[in-house]
């Protein structure tokens, strides 16, 4: 049986460039309220929300890269590397409830119409373009390798969508003084919440239902176990993902006797776990190597 015990989570690499895009956002929601509640804008108040919501989903993440951090136990066999998924998942639903509550306002304010100072929301809306994108360079890199480091930067980069367009709304309004221009923003920014964090949402119950890693494809998988010399059959065969940047795959696999007298059970699991960690990007494996007959003996062996 063999085991890789490299349970360092992918969110952990990034905490630091977390921590500074956490207070670019806490400082440019703080400015977004201020001048939302001084010019009138539903805009920058929408996307001041957004970005309190993408502030504490940051939070969740910090708080959960520290707790991913505490080692295995006898009780937590893969310690509490679930901490980030389950910090990705709240973080989803906030930001559904958000998105809701920023639509809603909008509808309301098409009934009901309120003076938008064009000027001030311009220039709040060019300061919080220019922080999400530096926390935008700051997140590039992690969103690839980490769940909660992506569903930060999609939320970043939906502020600065959200930005760009109180800019426009406040340019509409500065130059025309069409007072709807604003409200349309509002709604925007609400609309676009939704399909980022459905696609989230979607990965993270992927992880929480251990459905198989992304570009793991269990028929390939199989058929690269049973072309390894002496490999007879394969049952039992699973592969899901602990958090992000951890996945694993188990599988009893029925082997010659001959042939496995002859390479040993070492080399003959070097060979299957060299040959998926390659090909797949899967190292954290656990083989059970069983002689031929072996599976008719096991309750449940269906697979």
């Amino acid at each position: 049986m063999g085991h890789d015990h490299a349970h360092g989570t992918a969110t952990h690499a990034h905490r630091g460039r977390l921590r500074l895009a956490l207070v670019l956002t806490l400082a440019v929601m703080v400015v977004e309220i201020a001048g939302g509640l001084l010019s009138h804008s539903l805009a920058l108040v929408a996307d001041a929300a957004h970005m309190a919501t993408d502030a504490l989903g940051l939070g969740m993440a910090l708080l959960a890269v520290h707790v991913a951090a505490r080692p295995p136990s006898d009780t937590a066999t893969f310690g509490y590397a679930r901490a980030e998924i389950l910090a990705a998942l709240a973080n989803c639903l906030l930001l559904l409830g958000v998105g809701g509550y920023v639509v809603y306002e909008a509808v309301r304010r098409f009934m009901d119409p309120a003076q938008t100072d064009g000027s001030l929301a311009l220039v709040v809306g060019v300061v919080g373009l220019v922080a999400n994108c530096v926390s935008l360079g700051l997140l590039l890199r992690g969103q690839e390798e980490s769940l909660n480091v992506r569903g930060a930067f999609l939320e970043v980069m939906a502020d600065a969508l959200g930005s760009l367009a109180v800019i426009v709304s406040a340019l509409l309004v500065w130059l025309t003084g069409w007072p709807y221009a604003d409200t349309i923003a509002s709604l925007l920014i609400g609309l676009m919440i939704v399909p980022r964090t459905w696609r989230l949402l979607r990965d993270t119950l992927n992880v929480l239902l251990e459905a198989a890693p992304r570009g793991v494809d269990l028929a390939e998988v199989r058929a690269h176990i049973l072309g390894t010399p002496g490999v007879r059959a394969v049952h039992d065969l699973h592969a899901w993902t602990i958090t992000s940047g951890m996945p694993v795959l188990s599988a009893h696999v029925v082997v010659d006797s001959a042939v496995l007298d002859s390479v040993g059970h070492e080399k003959m699991l070097h060979e299957l776990q060299g040959c998926l960690g390659h090909h797949f990007d899967v190292e954290h494996c656990t083989f059970q190597l069983e002689p031929g007959g072996h599976a008719e003996h096991e309750a449940g062996s269906c697979l």
